[in-house]
């Protein structure tokens, strides 16, 4: 895989969404599509999520307008999947909100000596599909754990706390008691 530009290249959130797909493959604007590296959505017990038996809920929201990267989520998702299950098998729901539908697109640009010969510059610069990511808006959930009991409650507010850095946006943990 190719290493990716960084996130402030793409992180502002007033781009128009790059996603028309069609079944005809004439009328479709995007014609490849990066797969989705996000491989889970709802884990732990969603079962008892469903019956209502976690009554301590937190939500990381968003503070800003931001896109968020698919493989900045699944990094996420992965360690905190992995430090609640290590601590509280079983005793826990988490759940990731944003989808990544919009596609990222780059132009690769040369840099040395001599690349300029090499390259058209900004001519026929519409780039090629590089990633995806999820569109976020201000005070919308990332991240929802919901927990059986209080101290998995703030163990998982620790373990939001420590991915702050691994998200391009300002963030803040919402309780929420059921």
């Amino acid at each position: 895989m190719a290493t990716l530009r960084k996130s402030s290249a793409y992180s502002r959130g007033r781009d128009r969404p790059y996603t028309r797909k069609s079944k005809k493959k004439s009328k479709s604007y995007v014609k490849t599509i990066p797969a989705s590296t996000i491989v889970k959505f709802n884990m732990g017990n969603i079962k008892g999520y469903e019956e209502n038996k976690f009554p301590f809920i937190l939500h990381m929201v968003s503070l800003e307008r931001v896109q968020i990267r698919a493989n900045s989520l699944e990094a996420c998702r992965q360690y905190i999947n992995k430090q609640i299950e290590k601590t509280y098998p079983g005793q826990y729901y988490f759940k990731i909100s944003p989808y990544p539908h919009h596609i990222q697109r780059e132009n690769k640009m040369l840099t040395g000596a001599g690349a300029d010969r090499m390259q058209t510059g900004m001519q026929l610069s519409f780039g090629k599909t590089i990633a995806r990511a999820a569109f976020v808006r201000p005070n919308e959930p990332i991240f929802t754990i919901a927990t059986s009991n209080k101290k998995a409650e703030e163990f998982a507010r620790k373990t939001l706390k420590t991915i702050k850095s691994k998200l391009p946006c300002r963030t803040k943990i919402i309780n929420e008691t059921k």
